[in-house]
């Protein structure tokens, strides 16, 4: 999508990694990516988003924007700052989401992230070990290449059990014990998680990743969301402007992200709902262990656009079989 943009080699100097590891209980599923991820700090990524979009001839302002007012012809953010048309990219929680009028979104997950020395047991790999609770509930190790792992535990919140860094911490221990030794740069987040439909109003007002309240209510990812519909409310924005019609590009932006995602949230909303019973997510696992190809099927459904094959549901039915031998 980048290169699609005009960016490109923004990872060369990172190390991808192939290899996902997924496990529930005594379930272990361990392949080789169809797709090379590359594990980088938000720090570094945004920060290189950012130069390369003002080599590209943006203007970068540092400014805490409080109050945004739709006028007739224009958006004023706090009356210092005026656009014809603004994205909001602001996250869970977002300024914009609000002035747009858009409802807030009603599920919602919590995740804890550090960054830890990578034991020599997980390097070269991304590890995932799902917890017993409501999914998306799982621990995770992934691999940066340069000593250091990503680290981290999420969950899905409800009303009935409140969740704190301390809770969080320990169940990152007990799914991938050691994973949080000397981890530093612990930060938290809110995860809108996205549902069968998607609402972007109408006006000046563009709505992308956490903000738009995209996040896959079956892993908890948001960045391929983040950068999708980012680079669709840019071609939106251009498109109404080009039109003379700035008020036009949030429906522009609407039609654009539910032909890119719209059958894809409705497989994921519909795939949450099976993976909530802990049976689905052994089944899963259990599955991807056995096929290659449920696996794969697996890994674009959950971290890109994919949608829940017939393979997947094949596999899901024969996961749920015990293995030969068992009872």
């Amino acid at each position: 999508m980048l290169a699609d943009v005009g960016v490109t080699g923004l990872l060369d100097d990172w190390t991808p990694v192939d290899t996902l590891q997924l496990q529930r209980g005594t379930e272990t599923a361990s392949r080789v990516m169809r797709r090379s991820a590359w594990v980088v700090p938000r720090s570094v990524f945004d920060a290189r988003l950012a130069s390369a979009a003002v080599a590209a001839g943006a203007q970068l302002e540092h400014h805490r924007v409080r109050t945004i007012r739709c006028t007739g012809d224009s958006v004023d953010l706090d009356s210092d700052l005026t656009a014809k048309v603004v994205v909001g990219a602001d996250g869970d929680g977002s300024l914009v989401r609000r002035a747009a009028g858009a409802p807030p979104v009603r599920r919602r997950a919590l995740a804890l992230r550090g960054y830890a020395p990578t034991p020599a047991g997980r390097a070269g790999k991304q590890a995932i070990v799902f917890g017993p609770g409501p999914q998306p509930s799982y621990a995770w190790s992934f691999d940066r290449g340069d000593g250091l792992a990503n680290v981290g535990y999420g969950e899905l919140v409800t009303a009935e059990r409140p969740l704190t860094r301390t809770l969080l911490q320990t169940r990152l221990e007990a799914l991938l014990p050691g994973a949080s030794i000397d981890a530093q740069d612990w930060l938290g987040h809110h995860l809108p998680l996205s549902s069968w439909t998607w609402q972007q109003p109408d006006g000046r007002l563009l709505l992308v990743g956490d903000a738009a309240g995209l996040v896959n209510p079956m892993t908890g990812e948001g960045i391929y969301y983040a950068a999708a519909t980012g680079v669709l409310a840019g071609r939106s924005a251009v498109s109404a402007l080009a039109a003379g019609d700035p008020a036009s590009a949030g429906a522009r932006h609407r039609l654009a992200v539910q032909a890119l995602l719209g059958r894809h949230l409705r497989h994921t909303t519909a795939g949450s709902r099976l993976l909530s019973k802990s049976a689905f997510v052994t089944a899963g696992v259990r599955a991807a262990a056995r096929d290659q190809g449920v696996f794969d099927d697996l890994i674009e459904i959950g971290l890109g656009h994919g949608l829940v094959t017939r393979r997947v549901l094949r596999g899901l039915v024969g996961g749920l079989l015990p293995r030969r031998g068992q009872s």
